[in-house]
């Protein structure tokens, strides 16, 4: 993903500078930087999202009627 951030100058040229020393790029720092960080936090706090179950107790389509017809009248086939 691409992103724009913004930093002061003095800091980017001091990274530039480190980068090129190490045989890095600019990237590559930035995101072992913000890998380490992470880990010396703990990482993203709470739980991973997960949708909650939202099924039915259903037996199909209205006694008389098909999916066919389900369709047809959803989609205006």
């Amino acid at each position: 993903m691409k992103t724009t951030v913004e930093i002061p100058d003095a800091l980017f040229t001091e990274v530039k500078r480190y980068a090129a020393a190490n045989g890095l790029t600019f990237r590559q720092v930035l995101e072992t930087s913000l890998r380490q960080k992470l880990e010396q936090e703990g990482g993203a706090k709470g739980k991973p999202f997960r949708l909650r179950k939202a099924s039915f107790k259903g037996k199909g389509p209205v006694a008389g009627e098909d999916w066919a017809t389900f369709r047809k009248v959803l989609y205006g086939e």
